[in-house]
This record gives C-alpha cells, sequence and structure tokens, in this order.
C-alpha cells in the first residue's frame, strides 16, 4: 500500500519515438500531420504566373502575423524581379534563402521535425517541387500580454515591470538590466506533448559551472507529457519532495531575478509561466526582498529582523499559549490567569480544542478569499471575520484570548515575503500546537528541535538549506545574514555559492 492508501503499481512505459514524425519532407505529408487541424493552412502560389513553377506555403493561422506573411512571403514572391526571372526553381530557392524574401529568420530544413516546429512556433514553410528541402520564415505574431506592476512583490522604491508569459519577453527584460555579454541563455525542451522552451541564465565567470551544469542535468532528467505548471517544474528539479518546505525559489520581478544572478546563482524561465526561479533555494532567500537594498543598511536590518521575529510567533505561539495555559499556568501572570479563567468559565470546549478550530477556521477564510473573485473573496473575509470572531466569542464557544493569539499568530504569518514558505509554516503550527497542548513546554521543545533537525537535513544542489545558519563547511554568507551590512562593506559574494569570481565591487 501507498503512503496515501492506494496500492502503487508498476506503471506502463513511456514510450519515445525519435524522430517524432517518421515521414518524407514533401506539402502533403506535412499536411496529413496536420489533418483534422481548423487552424491549418495550405496555399498555392505561381512565380512569375507561371504554373510550372509552383511553391506550396503551409502556416497555422493564430500562430503567424497575416501582415508579416504578406509583406516578408506573398509581396517578394510576386513583385521581386530577381525572383520572377529566375531561370530555374533550384535559382529561385537559393535566392529565397539568401535574402530574396524579408525575413530576419530563414532556415532550410530537410527533415519534418523540424518543419512541423518551425510553424508551430509562427513561421511560414515554403515547398518547391522537386526539392528535398523546405525554407521556413519566421512570421510569429508574437501577442502577449503587456508587462505589468508586479502584484505579487510590490516595492515602493523597485520597478514597476514584472515577468509575463512570454519567455523571449523575459529574456529581453532580463538582457535590459544585465547588458553584459557574459549572460549566457540556454534553452531547453520539456514535455513530450507541451514541447516548452526552458532558457537556463547565469553570468559566465561568475556562477559556479557545476551550478549551472546541475541545473541544465536536472531539466534533463524531467519526462513528462506537458510543462504547463509551476509544479511541473518544481516538483521535479528538487532533491526532497517530501517536505512542506520550498526548496526552489521564484520571483515575478526582474530586478530581483538580475540581482540573484549578479549574486551568482542560476536562473529558470518557462515559456507560459510568468515568473523566474533562481537556484540554490537556501532559508535566507525566503526571507529577502527586493526593497531590503532599496533602504538604508539599518531600516533593512530591523525588517529582517521583524521577519524572523514573525515566522518564531506564527510558529510557536499557539502552541506556547495552550502548554502555558494547560501544564504551566506559572509562566502567565496573576491578573491574566485571572483574567483567562473569567473569561473561559462559560466555554465548553478545551483550550487545544479552542485554539485548533480558531486556526482550521482561518484557513478556511484565507482558502475561500483566494479562491474567489477578489470583490466576493473581501466580503467573505471580512463577513468570516465578523462572524467567526465576535459571534464566536459572543457566543461563549472561543474565548477573547484564544481568538488574540490565533490572530496574531495568522498576521505574523503574513510577513514572509515567500508564501510557499508561510504555507509550510502554517502546516507545522498545528503540529507544534498539537505538541504544546498535550504534553506542555517539553512536547513543544521537541517538535520544535524536530523542526530545526528536518530543516538541517534539506539540502537544495549541494547547498544546506538552513543557510546562513549552517556552515557549509566553514563556507559563511557575508554581508546579510539576519542584519545587513551596507552595501559599500559587502566587497565579496556569498562563499558558499563558490562562485568563480568573489570580489562584486572595489
Amino acid at each position: 500500500m501507498g503512503i496515501f492508501g492506494t496500492k502503487k503499481q508498476t506503471p506502463p512505459p513511456h514510450p519515445r519515438q525519435e524522430p517524432r514524425y517518421d515521414c518524407p519532407v514533401t506539402a502533403d505529408a506535412i499536411a496529413n500531420v496536420f489533418d483534422r487541424c481548423a487552424d491549418f493552412n495550405r496555399r498555392t502560389l505561381y512565380l512569375n504566373n507561371d504554373p510550372r513553377r509552383q511553391v506550396e506555403m503551409l502556416f497555422i493561422a493564430g500562430q503567424v502575423r497575416n501582415e508579416r506573411a504578406c509583406d516578408y512571403v506573398l509581396r517578394p514572391l510576386t513583385q521581386n524581379e530577381a525572383l520572377r526571372n529566375a531561370p530555374d526553381m533550384d535559382a529561385a530557392f537559393d535566392l529565397m534563402e539568401k535574402g530574396g524574401l524579408y525575413s530576419l529568420v530563414v532556415q532550410s530544413r530537410d527533415k519534418a521535425d523540424q518543419v512541423i516546429f518551425d510553424m508551430i512556433d509562427g513561421s511560414v514553410a515554403l515547398f518547391f517541387p522537386g526539392k528535398d528541402k523546405v525554407l521556413t520564415l519566421s512570421a510569429g505574431t508574437e501577442e502577449k500580454r503587456s508587462v505589468s506592476d508586479p502584484e505579487n512583490e510590490p516595492d515602493v522604491k523597485g520597478a514597476k515591470d514584472s515577468f509575463v508569459e512570454s519567455v523571449r519577453t523575459n529574456t529581453s527584460l532580463v538582457r535590459r538590466r544585465f547588458r553584459a555579454p557574459e549572460l549566457k541563455i540556454e534553452e531547453q525542451v520539456v514535455g513530450r506533448q507541451s514541447v516548452t522552451p526552458v532558457d537556463v541564465l547565469y553570468v559566465d565567470g561568475i556562477a559556479n559551472p557545476d551550478l549551472a551544469a546541475q541545473v541544465k542535468a536536472k531539466l534533463e532528467q524531467i519526462d513528462i507529457d506537458a510543462l504547463l505548471m509551476t509544479g511541473n517544474l518544481e516538483q521535479y528539479v528538487v532533491d526532497e519532495s517530501h517536505t512542506a518546505f520550498p526548496l526552489t525559489a521564484y520571483t515575478e520581478r526582474p530586478d530581483r531575478f538580475c540581482a540573484a544572478l549578479a549574486e551568482g546563482r542560476v536562473g529558470v524561465l518557462v515559456d507560459g509561466i510568468p515568473m523566474g526561479w533562481l537556484f540554490p533555494a537556501t532559508l535566507d532567500s525566503f526571507f529577502r526582498t527586493g526593497q531590503d537594498r532599496s533602504t538604508s543598511w539599518a531600516v533593512a536590518g530591523a525588517l529582517s529582523v521583524l521577519r524572523y521575529v514573525c515566522m518564531l510567533i506564527t510558529l510557536f505561539l499557539p502552541g506556547l499559549y495552550a502548554a502555558a495555559v494547560l501544564f504551566h499556568p506559572e509562566l502567565i501572570p496573576v491578573k491574566l490567569t485571572l483574567s483567562i479563567i473569567a473569561a473561559k468559565a462559560d466555554v465548553p470546549f478545551s483550550t487545544l480544542t479552542e485554539i485548533l478550530v480558531m486556526l482550521l477556521a482561518f484557513e478556511v477564510l484565507q482558502e475561500a478569499g483566494l479562491r474567489l473573485p477578489s470583490s466576493i473573496g473581501q466580503t467573505v473575509s471580512i463577513l468570516g471575520g465578523l462572524v467567526v470572531g465576535s459571534a464566536a466569542v459572543e457566543a461563549k464557544l472561543v474565548s477573547p484570548a484564544v481568538l488574540v493569539v490565533v490572530a496574531i499568530a495568522g498576521i505574523a504569518g503574513y510577513t514572509a515575503p515567500s508564501q510557499d514558505f508561510a504555507g509550510a509554516l502554517r502546516i507545522w503550527r498545528f503540529g507544534l500546537t498539537i505538541a504544546g497542548g498535550l504534553t506542555g513546554l517539553t512536547g513543544l521543545v521537541l517538535a520544535g528541535l524536530a523542526l530545526v533537525y528536518r530543516l538541517a537535513m534539506l539540502e537544495t544542489f549541494g547547498i544546506a538549506y538552513l543557510t546562513p545558519f549552517a556552515s557549509n563547511a566553514g563556507k559563511q554568507k557575508e554581508g546579510h545574514v539576519v542584519l545587513r551590512e551596507p552595501l559599500p562593506e559587502v566587497k565579496t559574494r556569498p562563499d558558499y555559492l563558490n562562485t568563480e569570481n568573489r570580489r562584486n565591487q572595489g
């Protein structure tokens, strides 16, 4: 039996056919591949109005921009005197390949797979009778969502653009900030059916070559049908999947992405997903924001301390309250103890039950607010807060102290910049609360040690997950552990990244 209650069976083989289409490179064969495809189009053209000089034009509507196809292909074919007066089709083919048609990208193809995927990417394919090669000309639409403000990572003093669904637009956003030619962009294709372009970005001469090679090797090992969601990438490149804590850091901000590349990390951009991933992902990656380098070192350091303190509050406060009330009342001041006893006199549930029910209600409200449209979600959050909070206290279902404790723990969890990391904290908060409510401070401390032990077991691409608090064989992080140093004093990159060039400023 598997861990989810179902019997695990050996999956059937996943056959890979190479080449995907083993057919002749002819217009009829390619048209047969796109049989029953409403967006497939085929048109026959005559050079110089001569039926003996026939050209077959194949393209996919929606992938090709009509104006570009007309200007790049149709107009030159009908108006270019050199093409019209070419002595034979071989001469016409050579002229088109070398500039007779007005496209920046003109490629000669001799395999069916190449032609098919060029057409899917937005190219027009030209077939010539008797020729075993095909010309493909780029005329793609490049339709995409316009670059907009980052919604999930706002920054008062930072840039106002964010990644979009087009991987080529995203690489352009990175290039505009990181103009050095040492920035390398290597592309792979992942997904047998989706055939999704995935770009690996790193700075040659700074990033550790072994790290870049590991990231590329992880991507090459992904053998799935479709890479369409973030989890299709995140859950395949990590070494440990049985953990609630995220092992991949992501961002929708190009400026933060470029800052990580300059630090020596390796980035990944996926076509169709408006965010970028950064490797390795360590604990400090989930507590940093873009504004940390935009404000003074004192403000950034204070905010960093606040985030770590809030992490401890959201994890341990409910469990600590349950342990103190049920097992260690001497920890609570006398007046507060009397107030808690008076408020709890008419409540029929135990303190642990109250806390768990309120924590669960908090999660339900949050999930409802996320899944509903924004206008309705705000209404649900307001009504839920009033009903679950004030009404529950007035009905003597929970005590006011429990409501305050759960509210403080919930709000503290929102200070974590990474929502994936905050979700893991919420899961462990339930476990720590149960441990404190059943066995007191002893159980709470043991559960906390189990959490630290679990985090200490995790690694990302050979780097300890608890960095900067882990030693990494004596290679510590400089400049920003919890308190950030003034930027002019941070002369080197993090030692644990094993960068080729540690110096980052004079």
